[in-house]
């Protein structure tokens, strides 16, 4: 397993990326101080930032396979993808890892369901409010999860994250509704898929900190993409896609939204806390917004783009406050 800077951060091969592991995740490895700790959150906020990337641009893709087949056989065709994909990688492995204990596996289990529970409720809830009500509601997560760590234990809550996470929520708001929330029955499920979301980003966070990224990606991956078929085909009875478009956007989201997306969000979260990657993958919205305008000639208006950069504040405010921490830590 390569160390965090015997090799530059590199992005032409993602694939490559997680197999060698740029950013450690294995359990059996100290962990990182000073300079090179703040190396390693540089670079793992910016694998962050290209998850968030890769599901915005994926959001198209998703609308095509929520419009053209069950919620349920899409989730479970493209998450069954996105671990099929990673398995050479974990084969490639084997050889160096440890075998999961009991707890190990229960981990992975919760992360699956978590993972399995929030994207149902999202997908469901697409059919009954508009997408900027889901898109806003959704993204409530990046509020959630400092709040969860306030009142949880063994976490506390630094004012700079709280307020990047406000920054960030407000932003949303103004870019996924121009300002005007009109409820609609299905928000209850968009907001029950932020909390579950919010868990699942606070325990990746941990899990990670014991266990190897793929082991954690393909597990869920597995676990989610397996209850979502088995639901979709014996107990909803949906039809399988059709049409060339459907397939593509099976494909395209299996490949890079859950083997690439999910995949280098727990690496980055190795090394990331909960609530500053929230911020991160927050950012989803925005590059959604981005790549509409630029596909789709979706227009943006002067309240969405105040939005989107009170996102960007929120982020920046993120790591500014990540830095003067880390240059504190360096100093004593």
């Amino acid at each position: 397993m390569t160390h965090l800077t015997e090799q530059p951060f590199l992005v032409l091969n993602l694939f490559t990326f997680i197999a060698t592991g740029s950013i450690p995740y294995n359990r059996r490895m100290a962990a990182p101080t000073g300079t090179l700790k703040r190396r390693q959150r540089a670079q793992a906020d910016l694998l962050l930032l290209l998850v968030a990337l890769i599901w915005g641009t994926a959001f198209v893709a998703q609308r095509v396979g929520a419009l053209n087949m069950g919620v349920y056989l899409f989730n479970g065709m493209r998450f069954l993808l996105g671990a099929l994909v990673l398995l050479p990688f974990a084969w490639r492995d084997q050889r160096q890892v440890v075998k999961l204990t009991r707890g190990d596996a229960l981990g992975i289990a919760l992360a699956g369901l978590l993972l399995f529970g929030g994207i149902s409720f999202q997908q469901v809830g697409l059919r009954y409010t508009p997408a900027s009500n889901a898109g806003f509601i959704t993204g409530l997560y990046v509020v959630f999860i400092p709040l969860i760590l306030m009142f949880g234990r063994g976490d506390g809550l630094r004012r700079g994250v709280l307020a990047a996470s406000l920054c960030a929520g407000v932003g949303l708001f103004l870019l996924s509704t121009g300002g005007q929330l009109r409820l609609a029955p299905g928000d209850t499920l968009e907001l029950a898929c932020a909390v579950l979301w919010a868990f699942h980003v606070i325990w990746i966070g941990r899990l990670v900190q014991r266990l190897d990224a793929l082991r954690i990606a393909i597990g869920q991956n597995l676990l989610c993409g397996g209850l979502s078929l088995a639901i979709g085909l014996l107990l909803v009875g949906e039809a399988w896609p059709q049409g060339v478009i459907t397939w593509w956007a099976i494909v395209y989201t299996g490949v890079f939204s859950i083997g690439v997306g999910y995949t280098l969000q727990v690496v980055g979260q190795r090394v990331a806390p909960a609530a500053d990657a929230a911020i991160l993958l927050s950012l989803e919205a925005v590059f959604a917004a981005l790549f509409g305008w630029l596909l789709l000639d979706e227009r943006l208006s002067m309240v969405q783009l105040l939005g989107c950069g009170l996102m960007l504040a929120g982020m920046v405010l993120a790591q500014v406050q990540s830095l003067a921490r880390g240059s504190k830590d360096e100093r004593e």
